[in-house]
């Protein structure tokens, strides 16, 4: 079974960004790997007190690469549903109509 921690290619311990849709707050905090199959995504600790059960979260990790590197890289986005169940996966932001 893939985890969304594995699909995403974010490795556990690893330090991410979190940014709360729903409220607006920006924090760092570093990934832990939840029980297999759980579909689980909690933030533990002081952070607790800035996302909520329900908040749509945005979760960035990055890195730095050499200009070769980055000839051929693609980032990886990967998108959830409300019971974070993955639903589609994609290397571009789809562009929004106005």
């Amino acid at each position: 079974m893939v985890t969304c921690l594995d699909f995403s290619g974010i490795r556990e311990y690893e330090q991410i960004q979190i940014y709360n849709v729903t409220n607006g707050e920006r924090f760092t905090t570093y990934a832990i790997r939840a029980e297999a199959g759980s579909k689980i995504i909690s933030v533990n600790g002081a952070a607790a007190h800035k996302a909520a059960v329900g908040d749509r979260l945005i979760i960035c990790a990055y890195c730095a690469y050499s200009e070769q590197e980055l000839i051929n890289y693609k980032p990886r986005l990967v998108y959830l549903d409300e019971n974070n169940t993955i639903t589609r996966s994609s290397n571009t932001i789809p562009v929004q109509a106005a």
